[in-house]
């Protein structure tokens, strides 16, 4: 990971449920990120929830497709 990247974290199926669950949304709903960004942990795979920290501390949910 590069110095000035922002920190990407897959989240657990249960940390996924409750974000889903806190705005009543569906994964469908989310913004896209590629299976193949370089940004993502290696263990990701499709339909897994990353959650994107800025330095500025603002934090973003992406679903993998």
């Amino acid at each position: 990971m590069h110095v000035l990247q922002s920190k990407h974290s897959k989240l657990s199926e249960k940390e996924a449920e409750k974000l889903l669950e806190k705005f009543n949304i569906s994964k469908s709903q989310l913004p896209k990120i590629f299976l193949n960004d370089p940004a993502l942990p290696k263990d990701c795979k499709v339909g897994d929830i990353i959650k994107i920290e800025r330095p500025n501390g603002k934090i973003y949910y992406r679903v993998v497709v």
